[in-house]
């Protein structure tokens, strides 16, 4: 198998690591090779926060390189607009249509860009954008937002469905399962464009 390069992206708060976490945990179960790393730019809620998922036969840097990515799996579309580079030509971009100010915005000294997802759509052959905070708040609870992208990033990888599931059951608070699940399975089943 030739090695799967996936770059998460977001601001601290929304669940990037934990979903860094189940990726590699399905993929270290089914007998690859796991490489990862977290860079955070602001270590509080708010900051910019990339994590670099590489799994295959024999992994050797856990690092993306810029134009190598097959997946990129942005929790913010201000913050998918900022790594974009790092996808492939043939790469697959998973949006959330999410918009949460950045310092520079908040403090007056920006101004959040209005056509981020249109510069995302002409840039990428194939983009998914989808609502996941509406989702997860249909679902009952906001911090589910991860677990409905991961879901939507699980039906490009090729690993099984259960396997996902079992990794959610191992990974996220006990009390939190069955939403995390419905909220995964949720995002799997979802028919976005």
């Amino acid at each position: 198998m030739e090695t799967k390069n996936i770059l998460i992206v977001g601001v601290g708060g929304q669940g990037t690591l934990l979903t860094s976490r189940i990726i590699g945990d399905v993929a270290v179960r089914k007998g690859y090779d796991v490489k990862m790393s977290e860079v955070h730019g602001m270590a509080q809620r708010g900051g910019s926060v990339v994590t670099h998922v590489r799994y295959g036969k024999k992994v050797y840097s856990p690092l993306v390189e810029e134009g190598t990515c097959d997946i990129l799996l942005a929790f913010e579309k201000l913050e998918a607009l900022r790594w974009i580079h790092f996808l492939k030509e043939d790469g697959i971009i998973i949006v959330n249509n999410q918009e949460i100010n950045p310092m520079p915005v908040i403090t007056g000294a920006a101004q959040y860009p209005t056509d981020i997802i249109q510069r995302i759509q002409r840039a990428c052959k194939q983009a998914y954008i989808l609502d996941a905070l509406s989702i997860a708040k249909a679902l009952g609870n906001i911090k589910v937002v991860n677990t409905v992208l991961l879901g939507v990033l699980a039906k490009h990888l090729g690993l099984e469905k259960s396997d996902w599931e079992e990794a959610i059951e191992r990974t996220v608070p006990p009390k939190t399962v069955e939403l995390n699940k419905k909220a995964f399975l949720t995002g799997y089943e979802s028919e976005i464009k």
